[in-house]
């Protein structure tokens, strides 16, 4: 058998693997490549290989494809199931096709679930199977969410998800599993930190394969799902267009004070991207805290509005090519700009807003003991553990439900302190005062206290 050439490129944020395999002579074959490439493309250098060949095993809503990108910028070859004509070139694969690439044999997969045409795809050497691609079929200890292409197609999908993942079964015990969904992304279903796998470890241990039979394999993956971010709902058919291709670093035009406050009258939004501490510390009044880290892209795309430019305010240590490429991850391939200078110019120029950052003593026997305790996390992190009668609204949801939040101070908090803050600029933008936001979670208060968190909703 040849030797094995795979590297995974994990983006922690999107909670996704793009897979980068070395088919000899020079070449290289990735797998449900990201838009952002910057990695795949050093690890492409460091192993001296060219990229040949771009899969997909389906058509993305999570993240904007980067297989047209390396089609017109390193001439590489598309893959793809067939989901209607695609806005550029590719080769269309369908269940049983093959394809040969050198040192290894490429074998499509039907595993409909995760959406209909999903395929994944098995990697042959010389006959005999090295692994398989599941992208968003078969995940460690999980499977891919069904309910992303519309609620009608929900429950037959989790249907096909079934039989897909009784499909893969199929193969050897020793088979190893490359899923590209993973912990962090909010196309699975619940599932642990491990990204590789193996089909007799998920046949021994995934919880969805534990259960008898197709229907309560449907309840027990329907009961599993979350909430997810609305621009999956866009991101899907710009894909199947085929997204402007960018080749280089998206610019971050450095952008005056009198311009920023011009954009803004115009209808830009700013997007702040300092960490809480600084931001609680000043900001420019109405602005949207969503701190640089690996979810970046994540929660750019579903806090901020698609068609509104966006204005970035970054501290000169953090990276601007970091904040352009997440954005262009969500469809947001262009921003208007930064400030120049940072929040310290529009400090000397314009009056500023300031926030309330405090430790879970305050919470406690301080002055914001008696605050009615606002927890912007995930349903399920809620269910997990919270503080006693916090109320539960997600940060996604927020903007829209502004009307439901309780009168009165406010404590806002999540498992750190990043979402929190982000809440908090929304209230403040809804016209909210007396807001804080907790420096830390349920567990620093459940310390502080000295009681137990509640459980369940």
């Amino acid at each position: 058998m040849e030797m094995l050439h795979l590297v995974p490129v994990i983006d922690e944020g999107l909670g996704n693997s793009t897979y980068l395999l070395d088919i000899g002579r020079g070449r290289a074959l990735v797998v449900d490549p990201e838009r952002d490439l910057r990695q795949v493309r050093a690890e492409a250098l460091r192993l001296g290989l060219s990229i040949a060949y771009a899969a997909e095993t389906h058509l993305h809503a999570d993240f904007i494809s980067g297989v047209r990108e390396l089609e017109e910028t390193e001439r590489a070859t598309v893959l793809a199931p067939d989901v209607g004509p695609r806005g550029f070139a590719h080769t269309v694969l369908n269940d049983g096709d093959t394809l040969d690439l050198g040192n290894f044999t490429l074998q499509a997969l039907a595993t409909p679930g995760h959406s209909p045409e999903h395929l994944s795809y098995l990697l042959l050497d010389h006959g005999r199977i090295a692994g398989v691609f599941t992208g968003g079929s078969l995940m460690v200890g999980t499977a891919g969410r069904t309910d992303l292409v519309s609620p009608e197609m929900t429950v037959p999908l989790a249907r096909a998800q079934y039989h897909s993942l009784h499909r893969l079964m199929e193969l050897p015990n020793d088979t190893p599993v490359w899923p590209t969904h993973g912990a962090g992304s909010f196309c699975s279903a619940a599932a642990g930190g491990e990204r590789m796998t193996t089909i007799g470890r998920e046949r021994a241990t995934n919880p969805l394969l534990q259960v008898a039979g197709e229907d309560a394999f449907v309840d027990a993956l329907l009961g599993s799902l979350g909430t997810f971010p609305d621009y999956f709902l866009r991101l899907g058919e710009v894909n199947r267009r085929g997204p402007v291709v960018l080749g280089t670093t998206p610019p971050l035009p450095a952008l005056s004070v009198d311009r920023v406050m011009s954009l803004r009258e115009q209808g830009a939004q700013i997007v702040d991207a300092r960490q809480p501490a600084h931001f609680a510390a000043g900001h420019i009044p109405g602005s949207l805290s969503i701190a640089l880290r690996p979810v970046f892209a994540t929660w750019l795309g579903w806090l901020a509005e698609p068609d509104r430019l966006v204005i970035i305010v970054r501290n000169p240590d953090q990276d601007p090519e970091d904040i352009v490429w997440a954005a262009a991850q969500v469809g947001f391939d262009t921003l208007a700009g930064e400030l120049d200078g940072g929040f310290p110019a529009w400090k000397n120029s314009a009056a500023a807003a300031t926030g309330s950052l405090i430790e879970a003593r305050s919470m406690v026997s301080g002055a914001e003991a008696s605050a009615t305790v606002l927890d912007v996390r995930q349903a399920s992190e809620y269910a997990a553990g919270h503080v006693a009668a916090a109320w539960n609204i997600e940060l996604g949801d927020l903007a829209g439900r502004l009307g439901e939040v309780p009168t009165g101070p406010l404590v806002v908090m999540c498992g750190h302190s990043e979402r929190a803050m982000s809440a908090a600029s929304i209230l403040e933008r809804g016209g909210r005062t007396a807001v804080a936001v907790l420096n830390g979670g349920a567990a620093d208060w459940a310390r502080e206290a000295g009681r137990s968190l509640e459980t369940g909703r």
